[in-house]
């Protein structure tokens, strides 16, 4: 019997949509039971007070980040705004490869690049529920100057205008972290009943 092919999920939103905080509450240990994984991207920003290294993200400096990206060690990698990020590639196939399931917390520029790699991903796009709240959550992480919030506040509302000419398969609306939990997870679990996704064996034993 083949193996099942694993599930690449991509998680995107602008700063302040919620993405990172849906991805920690999808990441359980019933579900890491189940083999779902965290993709760690790299980043050569300073981690914030809540951060670890190598739990949200690989903190690097600019040489190591262009040292992998050289030899082409990520699967996708981007500028956003002073910052470079990077999603290992390895990780990804390890997981295709073993029949689990990747999730990915990235930002549109890099949900393009790995959709363009991975095809069979799911994307999904997190919203938040305005633009007042979206002012507000910036605001509130108190980790930024107010420049920065400008800058990243104008960022999100630029992809927010256009995020329907990335290809995404679903809209997420953040407005209660535990209801987009429920309706993310949802898409992942009921993404394995897609007809195309059924073996050609499962097929057989129902249609004879």
């Amino acid at each position: 019997m083949a193996a099942t092919k694993g599930k690449i999920v991509i998680i995107s939103s602008p700063s302040g949509g919620g993405k990172t905080s849906i991805c920690r509450k999808l990441l359980t240990s019933s579900q890491k039971r189940k083999g779902w994984q965290f993709s760690v991207s790299y980043t050569t920003r300073r981690p914030r007070p809540n951060e670890r290294n190598k739990r949200e993200y690989h903190f690097v400096r600019d040489s190591d980040f262009e040292r992998l990206e050289k030899i082409n060690y990520f699967a996708e990698s981007a500028r956003v705004h002073i910052y470079r990020y990077g999603t290992p590639r390895g990780p990804i196939d390890r997981v295709i490869k073993g029949g689990g399931v990747m999730i990915l917390d990235v930002d549109v520029q890099g949900a393009k690049s790995i959709r363009e790699a991975y095809p069979d991903a799911i994307a999904i796009f997190i919203a938040p529920p305005s633009l007042a709240e979206l002012k507000r959550r910036l605001k509130g992480r108190g980790t930024e100057t107010a420049a920065q919030r400008r800058m990243r506040f104008m960022t999100a509302l630029k992809e927010l205008k256009q995020f329907r000419k990335y290809d995404f398969d679903y809209l997420v609306i953040n407005k209660d972290l535990a209801t987009a939990v429920s309706q993310v997870k949802a898409i992942i679990e009921s993404d394995s009943c897609r007809i195309e996704k059924i073996g050609k064996e499962q097929m057989k034993k129902i249609t004879g």
